[in-house]
């Protein structure tokens, strides 16, 4: 029993001590955003305000910076989820010899670092242009185009495993037997392997639209003179920091949640409507109930409760804190000052008497040799 007990201290403590180690920066992060210091921290405590958020807002560089991110992101999701799809048809007709080595080919974009990629990228596209006689305001030296173009090289291979991924657990024998019926390549694609297809699409389009949004190893490069989201952050960390950014990291937190909520709500929906059993006839049988479980709902709920709290925050007004903070700065910073002339005071009352010994007459200096030609005035005439 004693070992036992034993056991499930050590579990317990190693739990906590790991869901710390995992959500602990997180949490300090939250709170930071809410304290009106101008330096993120939780201790001392100043004023809670939410004008951290207006701060993060303001800010053109990040602002433009996040839709440079945004288009990229886009654009990379709607070129790298085809290529990727391509590799993995191709991948899946070839044989086992010739599937090996366009294996590696396809994948070794993944194994280059980001800093090879985005010199390369510079480089070939900057030969290119010279090549082909573009100047430097053309699309060849353009920092939104150079930086798709890197991303996408390394990015479709991410949704190419995903494609194959999916592709194993395919029957061929479906669309085989669609041909026989006669159905064209086209129709048989169509109707029968993209349905199939459609989750691994999801999946693919979101891990290739984060890959891209986050990525800096590269698009510090290939943006040239621009920014995108992540190098105006990383700007900003080197200049200096404060709490806008754990303003951004609360939305994040806030949008991550949401998500996840109404994405563990579809799962269980499915999962109920799948099985058939007592609860979906208990939930889904009943028009409220199963109103109020759609994912669709939920997410709404989630987002009215978000917009909630964040205009009761834009109401708070911590000006009042905030210069009473200010007095209180000011009025220990006094006490200082008159704490330190006292001591100043005291010190000088204390010093020994000044020496009563004769002071001695000035020696005289000894003639130039220039013959004063540089003692002041020595240039009048007459002198």
């Amino acid at each position: 029993m004693n070992r036992g007990t034993g056991g499930g201290v050590v579990a317990a403590g190693f739990s906590l001590l790991f869901f710390t180690f995992l959500f602990g920066p997180l949490i300090i992060m939250v709170i930071t955003a809410f304290n009106s210091s101008s330096f993120p921290r939780i201790t001392p405590w100043e004023c809670f305000t939410t004008d951290w958020f207006g701060v993060l807002f303001a800010n053109d560089r990040l602002m433009s910076g996040l839709a440079n991110s945004l288009v990229i992101a886009i654009s990379v999701v709607v070129i790298a989820v085809p290529i990727g799809l391509a590799g993995a048809l191709a991948l899946s007709e070839l044989g086992p010899r010739l599937r090996a080595a366009l294996y590696t080919v396809l994948i070794t974009p993944i194994l280059i670092p980001g800093v090879v990629l985005g010199i390369s990228t510079i480089v070939f596209w900057g030969a290119f242009g010279r090549s082909v006689g573009a100047d430097y305001g053309s699309i060849f030296y353009n920092g939104m185009f150079l930086t798709l173009a890197g991303q996408v090289t390394f990015i479709s291979a991410y949704a190419m495993l995903v494609f194959l991924a999916r592709l194993q657990r395919f029957d061929p024998i479906l669309t085989e037997a669609a041909l026989d019926l006669g159905a064209t390549p086209g129709q048989a694609f169509r109707k029968i392997l993209l349905p199939f297809l459609w989750p691994a699409i999801g999946s693919a389009a979101f891990l290739t639209f984060l890959a891209s949004f986050e990525n800096y190893n590269t698009t510090v490069f290939t943006i040239l003179s621009g920014n995108t989201f992540t190098t105006a952050l990383a700007s900003k960390v080197r200049h200096g920091t404060d709490p806008s950014l754990s303003a951004l990291a609360v939305i994040i937190i806030g949008i991550t949640l949401i998500g996840a909520v109404v994405h563990e709500a579809h799962m269980r929906r499915k999962e109920v409507m799948r099985t058939g059993t007592a609860a979906r006839s208990r939930i889904y049988g009943n028009p409220v109930l199963r109103t109020l479980v759609h994912p669709l709902t939920i997410f709404v709920i989630l987002l009215g409760v978000a917009g909630f709290a964040t205009y009761q925050g834009s109401l708070h007004d911590a000006g009042v804190c905030k210069q009473q903070i200010l007095d209180d700065k000011r009025a220990r910073q006094q006490e200082l000052l008159e704490e330190q002339r006292r001591k100043m005071e005291a010190q000088q009352q204390n010093q020994a008497p000044a020496s009563t010994a004769p002071v001695e007459a000035p020696v005289k200096a000894n003639p130039s040799p220039f013959g004063g030609a540089f003692k002041p005035n020595g240039l009048k005439p007459g002198e």
